[in-house]
């Protein structure tokens, strides 16, 4: 059978092998498995369920929350040749029972329902009179509590799997959930935690960044005139945020559309049909919207404000690059937000959710205060054990100079302590900029030795400090009606002076990718195409596969089927003209190489000014020079100081490991690596002491170890 699978996947959707949990997941329900499965977004959950569709007999359910997600869904499968339909509340009375019968009759492969309609007797009889070998539960998280989308008309998915005759597999698919929400979604499927495919959080082709302490119009200005090319969404907590920053943008003539629950229905349908159809390059939105689009050219999502929690952050964010390609996930972060969400929680949930729902709250303050890794921290809250830096995220690539802040630091947690570590950030930001707010009078703070010792500052810039000092678990929150703050045992260590606190440095916008005229030309006809068949661009072809086509340059039919993407129904629908364009172009351009895109090219050209960047790091390093010395000096990351030293020593040259690594830490680190082996950093980590960083443990394995080949 998955052999068979595996020569459908070839066939309708273009793509020579799974990508990773796929297979072990459409296994599972070839052999009767209940299963759960969480990808993230853009991992290709839909396969899991859309190819044993097509192997198993009768008709595969699945059940959807979004009316715009089936859609798209739908569309695609019919561009691939594949009979799929969907019922929801935008088909007439007419429609629906058009569509039941032809489902009974055998016409589909797939039909997707909302889950709404679970909860009617008559439409269940109906289904009953199906052949249904399958159950897919799309956004399975929102059948829990726990979870931040919670939807009551998910817990009629059990009892729909138990009233079928054939007593369907039942498979769920999630890309954010919890180990709370795992457990909770096979407690109420009847799945055997066992049967969970996990093929971790992490999104590789995302790069997050947090900015603070910019005028966030500016910069979302100067983004979008930088990559006017590309789709993107920017999503803001309220609506009145949302209507102000479309009005901006539009009077500064950026073309963007807008979304969100004030609006009415035909209003959001044709804001949204502008932005899939690419007639508006950027989608202004409350989280109302996206969650049902499959739309998967959005290079960048820019949060304009502070989201709720971690899950619908992910989520959000999440929703660039679904179709592999790098794209950018952006949080520009503003104290202020978090009153605003402070607020929403607390009009929105019953109060004994708020505390909850709080903490998460402060977990998302968190994550926007850490110098770590972002992506790390994403994925430690999904509960994935292994974090090591991801390499790309605003934290892992920031080359602004750290500035030590341990004075300062020291300031704020003897403050802290002087009030009693009873209070919040905010009364202890006015104490520290010595306000003469009444409540500080009444409390005779004025009295404290710390009491505007950080006068200088503004009390706003106090409470960052105070957000940072949190994130770097110097400080915690006790939750309650009033949250409050203390110091924890390493802020203890700071104040005794057995740890010193650091803190970096406005952050530069950037063009997310070079330009490829033929990539350019493909996007152009690949859009009047899309008007002909009345769809949206990325249904007809993603990014992903004119990318393949820049590089494959295919001239016949059996070369275009090489393109990822491309299967033997995008082959008969457009082939000749794809074709077509490809060879005119390649006419024009005789310089381009089979196998080579243009902003290939374009690095190739910049790599031929930086070839030797490493010798000029290596020429520092012969003068003694210490990694931070190097990296101050040539205004690069230590991480790219570290790596060229790497290079130097695969190419011959003589390193002096003890200026990168002090020989008192050898030892330990023969030893931690003898006990963790060489194969990942995080175990090496683990066994040593905080200040040996993970560059310094790769420079030691690829410069030293080699060299002994033993350990000593």
């Amino acid at each position: 059978m998955l052999q068979q699978a595996r020569q459908l996947l070839q066939s309708y959707f273009g793509y020579t092998a799974f990508r990773r949990g796929q297979d072990q997941a459409i296994s599972q329900v070839f052999e009767g498995k209940n299963t759960i499965c969480v990808m993230p977004t853009g991992g290709g959950k839909s396969i899991c369920y859309q190819i044993p569709a097509l192997v198993l007999p009768g008709v595969t359910v699945v059940i959807s929350p979004l009316i715009s997600l089936m859609k798209d869904q739908v569309d695609t499968l019919l561009q691939a040749g594949i009979p799929a339909a969907y019922i929801n509340s935008s088909l007439s009375a007419q429609e629906v029972r058009d569509t039941m019968t032809a489902a009974k009759q055998g016409e589909y492969k797939l039909l997707y329902i909302a889950p709404e309609r679970l909860e009617s007797y008559v439409f269940i009889e109906d289904l009953k009179e199906m052949p249904i070998p399958l159950v897919a539960v799309d956004e399975a998280h929102c059948i829990s509590q726990w979870g931040h989308d919670f939807r009551p008309s998910y817990r009629q998915i059990q009892r729909l799997a138990d009233m079928l005759p054939q007593k369907p597999i039942v498979l769920a698919l999630t890309a954010t959930a919890t180990p709370k929400v795992r457990e909770d979604i096979c407690r109420l499927l009847s799945i055997d935690e066992s049967n969970t495919v996990i093929t971790g959080f992490a999104r590789e082709n995302l790069s997050f960044s947090v900015i603070q302490g910019q005028d966030r119009f500016a910069f979302i200005k100067d983004y979008l005139q930088k990559n006017e090319k590309e789709a993107g969404i920017i999503y803001a907590a309220t609506r009145k945020a949302v209507d102000q920053l479309y009005e901006k943008l539009r009077k500064s003539h950026i073309s963007a559309a807008r979304y969100h629950a004030g609006m009415s229905d035909e209003e959001r349908m044709d804001e949204q049909d502008r932005f899939l159809t690419d007639e508006a390059a950027v989608m202004i939105a409350t989280n109302a919207f996206g969650m049902g689009i499959d739309k998967s050219n959005i290079r960048y999502v820019i949060h304009y404000q502070l989201p709720k929690n971690m899950e619908s952050y992910y989520q959000e964010a999440g929703r660039a690059g679904r179709d592999g390609l790098d794209s950018e996930c952006i949080l520009l972060y503003s104290s202020q937000d978090v009153q605003t969400q402070r607020f929403l929680i607390d009009q929105s949930l019953e109060r004994e959710r708020i505390p909850r729902e709080l903490e998460k709250l402060q977990l998302m303050i968190d994550y926007c205060h850490t110098e770590t890794c972002l992506q790390s921290y994403i994925v430690k809250y999904f509960g994935e054990a292994s974090s090591e830096p991801c390499g790309r995220c605003g934290n892992c690539t920031d080359s602004r100079a750290a500035v030590d802040v341990t004075k300062e630091a020291q300031m704020v947690l003897s403050c802290v302590i002087r009030m009693g570590q009873r209070y919040g950030k905010s009364i202890t930001a006015q104490v520290l900029t010595g306000s003469k707010n009444k409540k500080i009078t009444e409390f005779g703070f004025q009295a404290l030795s710390t009491y505007g010792i950080m006068k200088e500052q503004s009390a706003k810039d106090v409470t960052n400090f105070i957000e940072f000092l949190i994130s770097q678990e110097l400080l915690g929150v006790e939750h309650g009606s009033y949250p409050t703050i203390f110091v924890t045992a390493h802020g203890k260590e700071v104040l005794l002076g057995q740890r010193s606190v650091e803190r970096k440095e406005a952050v530069q916008t950037k063009q997310i990718a070079a330009d490829d005229p033929l990539f350019e030309e493909l996007r152009g006809l690949r859009k009047s195409l899309a008007e002909e068949a009345g769809v949206p661009p990325f249904v007809i072809f993603s990014d992903r596969t004119l990318k393949d086509m820049c590089v494959k340059l295919p001239q016949t039919e059996e070369e275009f089927l090489t393109v990822s993407g491309v299967g033997s129904s995008k082959l008969e629908k457009y082939g000749e003209t794809i074709l077509a364009a490809i060879a005119a172009f390649c006419k024009e351009h005789p310089e381009r190489e089979k196998g080579v895109s243009a902003d290939i090219v374009e690095t190739k050209h910049k790599k031929k000014a930086v070839a030797q960047s490493h010798l000029d790091t290596y020429e520092l390093h012969e003068q003694k020079l210490t990694v931070s010395e190097i990296a101050e000096k040539r205004e690069l990351t230590i991480n790219t100081i570290e790596n060229h030293l790497v290079q130097c020593a695969s190419e011959g040259m003589k390193i002096d490991i003890s200026l990168i690594v002090p020989e008192q830490y050898w030892e330990a680190l023969d030893t931690a690596i003898q006990e963790a082996g060489r194969e990942r950093l995080k175990p090496i980590k683990e066994r040593l002491p905080e200040e040996i960083t993970y560059g310094m443990i790769k420079v030691y394995l690829s410069i030293r170890q080699p060299e002994e080949n033993s350990y000593s």
